[in-house]
């Protein structure tokens, strides 16, 4: 054969490879308002820049007339490209070839490409869009499933993992993207469950559709399963590319230093407006973090889920740092079960990652009643212990109102290895607020006064006027600094700056046994 020839023959069959299931699967794919495999890395990577692996490898299976069904690339499209001119590899799912069902060689392609992205020291995205392993082949696609499930688990802690689910996500495979750091989901189109609905039908009787049982906004606000709700693929992309400029390319990398035009002396006078006189009325931690972010943005992370507790991402004089902080305008920013693992998940990304940690405090305590501690709140509330405790991260604190009790220390307290700490003048430091402490000191006092209520009052000031400050809790060492919220800017910027080169080494183990 001439090498015209062969060349022209090559590109029919790469022509024929870059079609997955044909024209007719690809127009039913849009008609559900779904981008193919091969749309989805356009969107993802720099134009020009993704390089395919394994273009050609297809499944051995010949059972079920499987051997009639054979495409080049079987149902996942894999390799690297450049994110942002940064390298990046991925696996695409193509919903267009046996419903990008998990074969043998699809399990070998994306281990092949994992392998690949630790070797290299470079982020993982992995898009899902596949009814999970292939029935047809029996154990052989387990073992693809498998294969997938070990790496990723391998994988954690040594480069970023992102998954994006437009489509679905079922049975074991669904485990991949649970297994990652990040999932990003997209209404009308992600669904994600380990049995499905026939399933639960046949064995519990109970009716529901795909979308109730494991959509987007069910995984996105109840379940806590998917980080980050979009409202169409493209955004999706948008946010996963704005979240990779935040990310260091592996363990061995910190954070990239963006370039930041926003002064860092800038003032933050707006804050000490902030809170309101009366501490049972609730402000917006939110704009807390954006007026002392660079440039007033901020990235945020699980959004829809446990919404008393806040983080994300921003930059601080170009630094990336990991934020947590209270929302006191929902639940009063109170800790319970959801919000421990939501932040303490986070916690552990950045620590993993050597992204510092930014926590802003304003919080009454642990959720109370039968519901949480039956629910284990003790054990999923050491987890979030556990993870700022082991922290080794530059760590920085801002009090701005209230941090009182056992979640004054968890909230990344000196006496869990916070690095710096500050509180603004007005905030408190203290085992619970002014009236629980007095009703509880002083009870016999004011039951046998001849006016109670007016001996409680007194006793209220005389509290408020020695333990109703941050000063000490200074004085004893605990509080770095009492700041001038205009200036916590800069104070938090000079506070990472110092801690740029720290090193702390945790005691040599295989690994510690957080409270799972």
């Amino acid at each position: 054969m001439a090498v015209q020839d062969q060349l022209d023959n090559l590109n029919r069959l790469k022509k024929q490879a870059e079609m997955g299931g044909g024209e007719a699967k690809i127009e039913a794919q849009h008609k559900r308002g779904k981008l193919t495999a091969r749309e989805r890395i356009e969107l993802l990577f720099d134009k020009g820049t993704f390089n395919e692996l394994g273009a050609f490898a297809s499944h051995r299976c010949r059972d079920f007339g499987l051997e009639k069904q054979r495409n080049a690339g079987d149902a996942v499209v894999t390799g690297s490209g450049l994110v942002n001119g940064r390298l990046v590899f991925t696996y695409s799912q193509d919903f267009t070839v046996l419903g990008g069902s998990i074969s043998e060689v699809v399990g070998q392609k994306v281990a092949q490409v994992i392998d690949m992205a630790i070797r290299a020291g470079a982020p993982l995205i992995a898009i899902n869009d596949s009814g999970g392993a292939r029935i047809q082949e029996g154990v052989a696609s387990l073992s693809g499933v498998g294969d997938i499930l070990l790496r990723n688990t391998i994988a954690s802690g040594v480069i970023p993992q992102i998954s994006i689910v437009v489509g679905p996500s079922a049975g074991g495979a669904v485990y991949a993207p649970a297994l990652t750091d990040f999932i990003f989901a997209v209404k009308g189109i992600s669904q994600m469950y380990i049995t499905g609905p026939d399933v639960i039908k046949t064995v519990t009787g109970e009716d529901i559709s795909h979308e109730a049982l494991g959509g987007a906004e069910i995984h996105a606000k109840k379940s806590g399963v998917a980080h980050f709700l979009c409202e169409n693929e493209k955004e999706c992309f948008e946010q996963v590319r704005e979240l990779m400029g935040f990310l260091p390319q592996s363990n061995r990398e910190k954070p990239p230093r963006g370039k930041n035009k926003d002064n860092e002396e800038r003032k933050t006078r707006d804050l000490r407006d902030i809170i309101p006189d009366n501490p049972k009325r609730a402000y917006d931690m939110k704009k807390v973090i954006t007026e002392v972010a660079d440039e007033k943005e901020f990235f945020e992370v699980h959004k829809n889920y446990a919404q008393n507790i806040i983080v994300g991402f921003v930059r601080m004089g170009g630094q990336p740092a990991g934020i947590v902080a209270q929302q006191p305008s929902h639940m009063a920013g109170v800790i319970d079960i959801n919000a421990s693992l939501k932040a303490a998940r986070f916690i552990r990304f950045c620590d993993a990652f050597e992204i510092p940690l930014v926590s802003f405090v304003d919080v009454p305590g642990f959720m109370p009643g039968t519901d949480q501690e039956h629910s284990g709140i003790i054990k999923h509330g050491a987890k979030l212990i556990y993870a700022y405790a082991e922290a080794t991260v530059p760590k920085i604190t801002v009090i701005t109102r209230k941090a009182y009790g056992g979640a004054y220390i968890v909230m990344s307290s000196k006496h869990l290895r916070g690095d710096v700490n500050y509180a603004w003048p007005a905030s408190e430091v203290a085992v619970m607020g002014a009236e629980g402490a007095v009703n509880i000191v002083s009870r016999k006092a004011i039951t046998e006064s001849a006016n109670p209520e007016e001996t409680r009052q007194k006793l209220l000031e005389e509290y408020r006027e020695h333990f109703a400050n941050p000063y000490q809790a200074a004085q004893l060492g605990y509080i770095d600094d009492v700041i001038d919220p205009a200036d916590t800017r800069s104070k938090i910027i000079k506070a990472l700056r110092s801690l740029e080169n720290k090193i702390l080494v945790n005691p040599p183990k295989k690994h510690g046994n957080i409270p799972l």
